[in-house]
């Protein structure tokens, strides 16, 4: 038996990977890596803090309830993070986890 590499302590796998299974979250991952290409629209704040929910609802076409529990999935996976403003949710990756699950897989399979 190989000895398997150490996962970084609070990065779930199987979360991960559930997250990363829907077609439109890996879209607004993606989206999320060059936000000033595919959110040239959100004006009044930096990307600093991330994208506003509500740009996913008009980039995806889908209603606001399916992109929130899409933006959930990555949140409870650890692929991004988010902050409240006012009472605005913006959401921005978290590159140390996906380092973190790219380094995994890269060192385990």
């Amino acid at each position: 038996m190989t000895e398997q590499t150490p996962l970084d302590p609070g990065i779930d796998l199987d979360e991960i990977f559930k997250a990363l299974a829907h077609p439109v979250r890996r879209d607004m991952l993606h989206w999320l890596k060059d936000p000033e290409q595919f959110f040239v629209e959100q004006e009044h704040q930096s990307f600093e803090i991330g994208v506003c929910a509500g740009k996913f609802d008009q980039r995806t076409g889908l209603s606001q309830s399916t992109v929130s529990a899409h933006l959930a999935t990555l949140q409870r996976a650890g692929l991004v993070t988010s902050r409240k403003v006012g009472q605005w949710n913006f959401f921005k990756r978290n590159e140390d986890t996906i380092q973190a699950f790219v380094r995994h897989l890269s060192e385990a399979l």
